[in-house]
């Protein structure tokens, strides 16, 4: 198992991720309003820096990398993964809730 302790590059890594999963999102699912930007972005980047090291390991288990990627890149890539993961659960979780409000007020 990647050993993902608490140095300055992993930590680092693991906010680089965090921030590059909420942005690289922005091209795939556009937010209607700067309110829902900025609640998606936020949870993005704590989903990221919460659950970036598991999702890393998973990754890296998953595709069968365990022993070739640093704790950095482990890190940077489960954080990047769970940041995206965030991004897209909670904007089409708030556009499928708008559309059923839409249909109950209309």
């Amino acid at each position: 198992m990647t050993d993902l302790g608490h140095d300055g590059g992993v930590t680092s890594a693991r906010l680089i991720g965090a921030v590059a999963g909420s942005a690289i999102s922005l091209v795939y699912l556009l937010p209607k309003h700067r309110r829902e930007a900025a609640v998606r972005f936020l949870t993005g980047v704590a989903c990221g820096l919460i659950f970036g090291g598991p999702a890393g390991i998973w990754g890296a288990a998953r595709l069968g990398l365990e022993g070739r990627l640093s704790p950095s890149e482990t890190m940077l890539a489960g954080a990047t993964l769970a940041s995206f993961t965030a991004w897209w659960g909670l904007g089409l979780l708030v556009r499928l809730t708008g559309r059923a409000g839409d249909k109950v007020g209309g």
